[in-house]
């Protein structure tokens, strides 16, 4: 069933808006989705509400869902409150962690104008979040060797010289990062890299 909830679907339940961001690790998230009103993310980020906003130490600090009325957190720059002025009155918080060795986590924040979200939604909303959790997952297929080669495409060697460090054939080296563009869902040796080394596997 969460197979088949749409970003469609998402928008029907937090019709005010939502913000989530898949495996986050030390500083920027893979992926990001933010579907707020852009007047509440200028102001947001403007007054720098990112490390006193509760909804987001609650995330860091817990994993399932939350209503944001039942977060139990002070607020000192009134980020809850400043929120409401912008129509966002009714949040609800996933967090997603499953122990991964990265330490990346996921989370959403949904919102309504109009009512608290029931559990239901609530139920609905947290499926989706950890299915794109999931989904974001490093591959866990890659050899070693295919890893060798993608850290060297990082570094800027040619194909060439890739095959002469390591000391096998040029065809070789081609194979191992067709291999690895493959189950990086890549188009380029290029983007391999750049996507083994944001899932931090080079």
């Amino acid at each position: 069933m969460t197979g088949l909830i749409s970003q469609t679907d998402i928008a029907a339940i937090a019709p005010a808006g939502y913000y989530i961001a898949l495996r986050v690790g030390f500083a920027f998230p893979l992926e990001e989705k933010n579907a707020l009103p852009a007047d509440w993310v200028e102001h947001y980020t403007t007054q720098r509400f990112m490390l006193h906003d509760p909804v987001i130490r609650w995330i860091y600090t817990n994993t399932g869902a939350i209503r944001w009325s039942e977060i139990a957190l002070d607020d000192p720059m009134r980020v809850m409150q400043q929120a409401h002025a912008f129509g966002l009155r009714f949040g609800c918080a996933i967090a997603c962690f499953d122990g991964n060795a990265e330490g990346q986590r996921s989370f959403g924040s949904f919102v309504r104008g109009d009512r608290e979200f029931n559990s239901a939604e609530i139920a609905v909303l947290r499926a989706y979040v950890t299915r794109l959790h999931h989904d974001k997952a490093p591959p866990t297929n890659l050899t070693n060797a295919e890893i060798e080669a993608l850290r060297m495409v990082k570094e800027g060697k040619r194909l060439k010289e890739i095959a002469h460090v390591i000391g096998v054939s040029e065809g070789a080296i081609k194979q191992r990062l067709r291999n690895a563009k493959l189950k990086l869902a890549a188009k380029t040796s290029a983007q391999a890299a750049a996507t083994a080394s944001e899932f931090g596997l080079i």
